[in-house]
């Protein structure tokens, strides 16, 4: 009688509570991103998601499903596919929270990692601990990653700390659900009272704090989209918050609804907010900027914008297609194995992209570059030259352009260079500077097509909208070909709008298409051109609050007097 073959027991699924943070990406911690990065299903509210699904792990598909769909996801042939649900959906009638809590156990019983995000701290979250006492009693092991808690993490970014050097007692309330004897307990204390509530609930949230025996001049502060580069507070009085909120057109609103965090104290620094509003004072805070790159080109340069505050708004202008005649740039390659060059010259990202992607399909790696110099026009070129498995031996020491490339490229020696040819792959529309000055220098050179820059497609029609009527608050111009396709593709940008441009050339392109100029880098880098932005931001930004006038940005005033150029 032969053995009976009993099925292999399902898989141990495994829920990871992952506490998002308050809202800004960057509070995450570096266990909450490993535990996205291994993580097959994610289940989260919409807001929370988009800070959290950047870090899922990168070549799945992600399929925004619900609990019939979960079940039936595609399996992947090799990395397993991430499924994310959107938490704030819900399947015949049955509450988002609720839902959310029968899509992780049915993922979890079917043997997949999942990651449950919720806003602020786990521990704070109602609904996450019936979600762990769940999976308890299936005997789905979890884990807990805290995060920072949004009653915390908000009055930090909107300068505002709950304690002092006398170690005031601080009270967290939730007004959502405050029962009369806990207003009564907050309001005989004279602590520091922290206040979860919605934005149209804060003047009510505020009368029962003085009924409860709170003075109405006690000082508070009220913040909005906190962490965020939405974010904005008010300073106010538990007595006047109402007529602060209505005098800055907040209320009534169709936002109302939104949460926001209030902190109550006399202790509370509310006064010297002014002073510690390290967050909402950066230079470019809450402008909407237009970088028009495509998102790979843009990535640091998008990075650095977010540190000032802004919110970059990433625009290709250009595309890049193969050579028309592939077969130059076919010999070439062939060239690099055979020993043709003594240099191999990069300068962009794109002809390292499109050199590796020609090694790719000959079956070659870098180990081809072996005996061969290699050169990279800036750091961007080299990190993507480090990322292909080449270290350049030459990356200019002062400007980063060909100019800079020439300036530090060494002479032919016929001695010490046993070959006098450079191979330069580059695009199309590539000005003669480095092939004139390589030549100058008593080099060959084999000037190559390696990728075509075409027109890129029109943005979606609100983009277009948005950059001439006056929606974006600045555009930086990193050459006069996205000025020129820039204006081809989406139209001229609204007279409010800041425009600041990479150098002279760029600066003429942009006002023979009839733009005023207001920033010019000091030196031909986007890095020096946000930092000039960002000088701007800020000089105008001080010279409002000098004129005692409300700190705006450009896309909220009117046109207005033709303001002079930066160069600084």
């Amino acid at each position: 009688m032969s053995p009976t073959t009993l099925p292999a027991p399902p898989e141990q699924g495994h829920v990871t509570f992952l506490g998002a943070g308050p809202g800004d990406p960057g509070l995450l911690t570096l266990r909450a991103v490993e535990a996205l990065a291994n993580a097959d299903v994610l289940v989260a509210e919409h807001d929370v998601l988009d800070v959290v699904r950047t870090h899922a792990r990168q070549g799945v598909a992600e399929v925004h499903t619900d609990a019939d769909t979960l079940a039936s996801s595609t399996p992947g042939t090799g990395t397993p596919q991430l499924t994310v649900v959107d938490g704030a959906s819900t399947t015949a009638g049955v509450p988002a929270n609720r839902d959310a809590a029968h899509l992780v156990m049915e993922a979890a019983r079917g043997g997949k990692r999942v990651v449950r995000a919720v806003s602020g701290d786990p521990g704070l979250d109602a609904y996450a601990a019936e979600e762990m006492l769940a999976c308890v009693s299936a005997g789905v092991p979890f884990e807990v990653v805290p995060g920072v808690a949004t009653a915390v993490g908000v009055p930090a970014y909107a300068g505002v700390p709950l304690r002092d050097a006398q170690g005031t007692d601080v009270r967290f309330v939730d007004a959502r659900t405050a029962s009369d004897r806990c207003w009564t307990e907050v309001g005989a204390s004279d602590g520091t009272v922290v206040v979860s509530t919605t934005l149209d609930s804060v003047a009510a949230a505020a009368g029962e704090l003085v009924s409860a025996g709170r003075k109405p001049d006690t000082p508070l502060t009220v913040t909005v989209a906190g962490t965020t580069t939405r974010q904005r507070t008010w300073t106010a009085t538990l007595g006047t918050i109402a007529q602060t909120l209505k005098q800055a057109k907040v209320l009534p609103s169709p936002e109302g609804g939104r949460p926001v965090i209030a902190v109550v104290g006399e202790r509370s620094a509310a006064a010297q907010r002014d002073r510690l509003a390290w967050f909402e004072s950066k230079p470019l805070f809450g402008w909407k900027v237009l970088v028009p790159r495509t998102k790979e080109q843009a990535a640091s340069l998008s990075d650095q914008l977010r540190s000032y505050g802004a919110v970059p708004h990433e625009v290709p202008t250009i595309a890049v297609e193969p050579p028309r005649t592939p077969q130059q740039m076919e010999r070439a390659v062939k060239g690099l194995v055979t020993g043709r060059y003594e240099w191999i010259a990069f300068t962009s990202v794109n002809a390292v992209k499109a050199v590796r992607e020609k090694f790719e399909e000959y079956g070659l790696d870098a180990r081809a570059f072996a005996g061969i110099k290699v050169a990279a026009v800036g750091d961007q070129t080299a990190q993507a030259l480090i990322d292909f498995g080449v270290r350049p031996d030459l990356v200019p020491s002062g400007e980063q352009s060909a100019r800079g490339l020439v300036e530090d490229w060494p002479p032919y020696d016929p001695v010490f260079d046993p070959i006098d040819r450079v191979f330069l792959p580059r695009a199309d529309i590539a000005t003669e500077t480095l092939v004139a000055g390589l030549i100058e220098l008593g080099w060959e050179v084999d000037d190559v097509t390696a990728y075509r820059t075409v027109r890129a497609s029109p943005p979606p029609a609100e983009t277009r909208e948005a950059i001439k009527g006056g929606g974006f608050d600045a555009v930086l111009f990193t050459s006069s070909s996205t000025v020129r396709n820039l204006v081809g593709i989406a139209g001229k940008p609204h007279n409010v709008t800041v425009i600041a441009c990479i150098g002279p050339a760029t600066a003429k392109t942009a006002e023979e298409h009839g733009l005023r100029v207001d920033v010019m880098a000091p030196e031909p880098s986007v890095h020096k051109l946000a930092e000039a932005l960002a000088d701007f931001g800020a000089r105008r930004r001080l010279a409002a609050l000098e004129a005692g006038d409300p700190v705006t940005r450009p896309s909220e005033r009117r046109p207005g007097a033709r303001r002079r150029r930066s160069t600084t």
